[in-house]
């Protein structure tokens, strides 16, 4: 793309060079000969340091948040910015073809940007669809890096889902992500708001600069829904510029609320209830917190225009979303997966099945490595609170030792009293957990979800929960 074409409308100072752009970057080791590599600062590393070394491997300009006296540089207010802008501009600003919805929060946004998904398509729309398990444009899966890629991965996403006839683009957006404005420039019709609580903090560092990433999101929507049941939806209301405010709540008064919620092991069954309707939904994920994710999704969908009965319709008819409250086997015990890793997620998944549990309920949990270790002793107790029986195990250590994560989160299993036993080795934990199963029992393996593999030592090993208890359940003669 010719230089002048790619930095339409965006702020710089200095003077372009001729040529075409190849590819625009900022990972100085994907600079090739017509790249533009755009400098950006990170928590460790500075791409300023690198700006000369682009040039020499052929870069065709550079673009810098300072002068650094480099020929072929120009220089911009934000480094990140001028990113997001250029990746729209060289894809020919795909996301201005699509209608876009965003969801955030700590929990809930791969059930909900899915649920959305779902209604979409029940309503006959092609969607588009980015988030932690993958991104599917319309019915193609592509394995996903990133929750929310960097931006060039992003509008390239975008660029194929205009060309698959997409009309809407659901997306998940990190906190991360928004703090590094990945998402700059995007228009969002939608942007949903679910939950707040503790995590990300081994970036953040602070609580309010966590809620400052969510917040952000919503100076570039249109329609806002946000859980007013939690307290930083509630002051999300009152500090976000978004056009239109939407309420979902199962406590008080809302645009969209819940009635006569019936929990069980299977689901939930509730009346959703808005302003002029009131329509019966049987959601096949169990938990109260389901139904927050029924609410947010169902609000989303009518706000693009999808009517109430097609809506209640879609939930209805939902077959779930893979590695959420999954149940992997129903029989005289019951097995479920789950992709709760902080404490706050372990608490709402636990509490929707401890009710309903007719024998033990058995909690497989782990604690990731190179993350917030303030959350351990925290999901320990999550666990205890519920758990007739506890199984402490690894998630993902990354480089960090496993044994060390597990001494972290220990002493809480160790002083509440309740039977537990500690394996380092999940695999080996998986299935001494599977041969406690007795009839009556609920079995949930918490922190991988939809993951099929572990990061230990840096390296990543295949590890799928769903094919181990397939094997297993096979084994036994249980399928």
């Amino acid at each position: 793309m010719d230089l002048q074409k790619l930095f339409r409308n965006v702020i710089y100072e200095g003077q372009l060079p001729q040529g075409e752009a190849v590819i625009v970057t900022q990972d100085s080791r994907k600079v090739c000969p017509g790249a533009v590599f755009v400098c950006t600062k990170g928590l460790s590393v500075d791409g300023h340091d690198y700006a000369r070394a682009a040039l020499q491997a052929g870069a065709l300009c550079v673009v810098t948040e300072r002068p650094l006296g480099l020929q072929g540089e120009v220089h911009v207010p934000s480094g990140r910015r001028a990113y997001a802008e250029l990746c729209q501009n060289f894809f020919g600003r795909p996301a201005e073809k699509l209608r876009l919805i965003a969801v955030t929060g700590t929990n809930g946004k791969t059930t909900v940007t899915t649920l959305i998904k779902q209604i979409l398509e029940h309503a006959g729309c092609k969607v588009g669809l980015i988030g932690t398990i993958h991104t599917e444009i319309d019915t193609m899966e592509i394995p996903a890096k990133y929750t929310t890629p960097e931006p060039w991965d992003l509008n390239a996403l975008f660029s194929r889902m205009v060309l698959a006839g997409c009309s809407f683009a659901v997306m998940e957006a990190s906190s991360q992500a928004l703090d590094q404005l990945r998402l700059w420039g995007l228009h969002f019709e939608v942007g949903v708001f679910t939950n707040l609580t503790q995590d990300h903090l081994d970036y953040h560092k602070t609580f309010e600069n966590y809620f400052a990433a969510k917040k952000s999101l919503f100076d570039q929507t249109e329609h806002m829904v946000v859980n007013m049941d939690d307290k930083y939806g509630r002051r999300l209301l009152t500090e976000s510029g978004a056009q239109d405010q939407i309420t979902i709540s199962l406590q008080e008064d809302a645009d969209y609320t819940a009635r006569d919620v019936r929990l069980s092991a299977a689901g939930v069954r509730f009346k959703l209830v808005g302003r002029g309707f009131s329509k019966e939904i049987d959601f096949p994920m169990p938990g109260s917190y389901s139904v927050y994710n029924a609410l947010c999704a169902a609000a989303a969908a009518v706000a693009v225009g999808v009517s109430i009965e097609t809506t209640a319709a879609a939930l209805c008819s939902s077959g779930g979303v893979r590695g959420r409250c999954e149940v992997l086997y129903r029989g005289e015990y019951t097995i479920l997966c789950d992709y709760a890793h902080t404490n706050d997620a372990i608490e709402k998944v636990l509490s929707g099945l401890a009710p309903f549990t007719q024998g033990r309920l058995i909690v497989l949990f782990g604690c990731a490595g190179e993350r917030d270790a303030k959350k351990r002793p925290l999901m320990s107790e999550a666990v205890v609170k519920y758990a007739d029986f506890a199984v402490l195990t690894s998630d993902n250590p990354r480089k960090e030792d496993p044994c060390d994560i597990i001494k972290d989160a220990e002493p809480v299993l160790a002083a509440s009293g309740k039977p537990y036993f500690v394996e380092v080795e999940r695999r080996t934990a998986l299935y001494r957990a599977l041969e406690m199963l007795q009839p009556g029992d609920v079995l949930i393996f918490c922190g991988k979800g939809h993951e099929d593999y572990q990061v230990i030592d840096g390296v990543t090993i295949y590890l799928d929960e769903h094919r181990i208890v397939r094997d297993w359940l096979a084994k036994h003669g249980k399928n």
